[in-house]
């Protein structure tokens, strides 16, 4: 046993710098989507194109992006990270000019898929460090606290550069231009991503006899248990993107599609305060009952917007999405960690982190088409549905989840 008193603390391990680096290197990947659609709906003046450009990024990112976390489970965070950010920030300024070319439009979605595929994963990567440092380096008594209390704030920042990507994007295009907020992720990239990835708390990579000692084999990843929470987080990409889209298309018929922005940020910052709050939880409160709870408020906040007439009635009703959405991405992450078979915790991290953007990014594209060809109240349906589909997923892993398992996960 260690001597509490003694031992190291998280941040003596990580370094004062860690966190503020780790929070802005993953603006680019919370700018990407949004980033994209501005940049196609001004170059080639179609929305329809733009929201299929923005979900084609999505899918090149949920398709490639568990394959980077696997990379950095073999080979280490550092060379994973470094390939990543060189290739998405070349693809980032290609995509920048071939918009605005004579290139024709397969053209430019194949250069969109690109951007999605590399995307460099700093989320997930970021977690997966703090876990390990977690596991291997602080004293078991403190562990469970900390572990809570680290991904309550790793959901926490997720969700504030989730909200404030698309207002920057919002204002960097306004000010300067359509293809500016995509050049400003290529810049922060090359900057922030690489300084991420040459950090000290970087994962190294491992030799090939500690592979074949503490890697799991992938079969493990195909796990119900894990499967179910991989559908779960998918669902609240689901709700990001189709509350936003059915936001935008509300403002737009009210005349004011630029108060969409601050009306989503009523649901962002609730969320955020929210999940740090999680770690004050009573471990009482389980996993598994955490996540029927919390898709409850987000189902009941959800049905409020589906039913909305007003402005007044949309805060209310995205204020108590924001009381679940928050500490069930926090109980989703939780849920991931513990389920990781070894030595596979950023490819999990990754599976997580894709299957979020993959969610925002094809409910932005169904949203957009739904809100332009059938109408804005069958847009404002689609958050209810990802909200039941939250709901289905946890009533699965309430089946899958035996009641007298150690914690009852």
């Amino acid at each position: 046993m260690h001597d509490s008193k003694s031992s190291p603390t998280l941040l003596e391990r990580t370094g004062v710098v860690y966190f503020p680096l780790a929070l802005v290197a993953r603006l680019p990947f919370a700018m990407m989507v949004v980033g994209v659609l501005t940049l196609v709906v001004s170059a080639r003046g179609s929305l329809q194109l733009g929201g299929l450009s923005s979900a084609i990024v999505g899918i090149g990112s949920a398709i490639v992006g568990p394959f980077i976390g696997a990379a950095a489970d073999r080979y280490g965070q550092r060379i994973a990270l470094l390939l990543a950010a060189a290739t998405h920030s070349a693809a980032l300024v290609g995509l920048a000019f071939i918009a605005y070319s004579d290139s024709p439009d397969w053209a430019m979605l194949a250069v969109a898929f690109a951007v999605g595929a590399t995307s460099p994963q700093t989320s997930p990567m970021s977690r997966s460090r703090l876990v390990l440092i977690i596991q291997n380096f602080l004293p078991t008594e403190r562990r469970p606290k900390i572990m809570s209390q680290v991904l309550a704030y790793e959901s926490a920042a997720d969700e504030v550069v989730f909200v404030f990507g698309p207002v920057i994007v919002g204002l960097l295009a306004t000010f300067f231009g359509p293809p500016t907020p995509i050049l400003a992720a290529a810049a922060l990239t090359l900057l922030f991503i690489i300084a991420f990835a040459l950090h000290h708390t970087s994962a190294p990579a491992k030799s090939a006899a500690e592979r074949a000692e503490t890697l799991a084999p992938a079969s493990e990843l195909a796990r119900p248990s894990l499967l179910v929470v991989v559908a779960g987080i998918t669902g609240v990409g689901l709700v990001f993107g189709s509350t936003l889209t059915a936001l935008t298309a509300f403002m737009q018929a009210q005349g004011q599609p630029e108060a969409a922005g601050l009306f989503y940020g009523i649901m962002g910052i609730g969320s955020a305060l929210l999940a740090i709050s999680v770690s004050l939880f009573s471990p009482k409160f389980t996993l598994r009952y955490r996540w029927l709870v919390f898709a409850l408020f987000v189902l009941a906040g959800e049905a409020l917007l589906a039913t909305a007439s007003s402005a007044t009635q949309i805060a209310v009703g995205l204020a108590i999405t924001g009381i679940g959405i928050g500490p069930l991405l926090v109980t989703l992450y939780s849920l991931g960690t513990a389920r990781s078979p070894e030595g596979r915790s950023a490819t999990v991290m990754t599976m997580l982190g894709s299957g979020v953007i993959l969610g925002q990014s094809l409910s932005s594209a169904v949203g957009g088409a739904v809100a332009e060809n059938v109408g804005v109240p069958a847009a404002l349906a689609l958050p209810f549905y990802a909200a039941v589909f939250i709901t289905v997923a946890g009533a699965l892993n309430w089946v899958l989840t035996p009641s007298g398992s150690g914690r009852d996960l």
